[in-house]
């Protein structure tokens, strides 16, 4: 007969449900740690019939004079594009569409004050509380830094010039954020690609 471990007794007492998602959750813990999330807005009129080309980057004057930079951030832009059906277009040769691509990053202090109740004794966690507490729910008075980071890539017919798809991703955390952060909002940006959709929603998805 085979012993039972106090880990498989514990289990056991949790009830099957909640063991299997434990279970779950051990095994697709790379997967967890993978997901992105990001709020994103698009908008256009991208043609139902038409399918996605080749494409290139187009800077701004202003984005020119940091080359470094704006590289950087087309590179995070392009497995998000590949993804969505484009490629690349070949050397010398004219792109079916051109991508302008831009981000910005907004450091922000959140004052305990924001929060009407930031002075709350209460014990426990309150639904909804971004600030940091001292013991009893006191909130700590020096506010917490928050990042708001977001990116923004716009694609226009390269022969009208016409503006074809516009998308923005938005997402908040306590980093300026890194290539993987960027990587993220732009894969969220055209998650979703041809799809229109104005109203700012939650978008998923998987880091490479």
């Amino acid at each position: 007969m085979t012993a039972i471990t106090p880990s498989r007794r514990r289990a056991l007492r949790m009830g099957p449900a909640l063991a299997a998602l434990l279970l779950t959750a051990g095994l697709g813990g790379c997967a967890l740690i993978n997901t992105f999330h990001a709020e994103v807005a698009s908008f256009g009129n991208w043609a139902a019939e038409r399918k996605p080309g080749s494409y290139r980057f187009e800077r701004l004057p202003s984005q020119a004079t940091q080359p470094e930079t704006q590289k950087s951030l087309e590179d995070a832009a392009a497995q998000a594009l590949v993804r969505a059906g484009f490629v690349p277009a070949a050397e010398g040769s004219e792109p079916d569409v051109v991508v302008q691509i831009g981000a910005k990053v907004s450091r922000q202090v959140r004052s305990p004050w924001d929060d009407p109740l930031w002075g709350s004794l209460t014990l426990g966690t309150r639904v909804g509380g971004q600030y940091p507490r001292l013991g009893w729910g006191v909130v700590a008075p020096w506010g917490q830094v928050e990042y708001e980071r977001e990116v923004a890539l716009l694609i226009r017919d390269r022969k009208s010039g016409e503006a074809l798809y516009e998308t923005r991703a938005r997402s908040n955390g306590g980093t300026t954020g890194g290539t993987s952060v960027l990587q993220g909002m732009f894969l969220a940006s055209l998650a979703e690609f041809p799809k229109v959709q104005n109203e700012p929603h939650n978008v998923a998805v998987t880091l490479p």
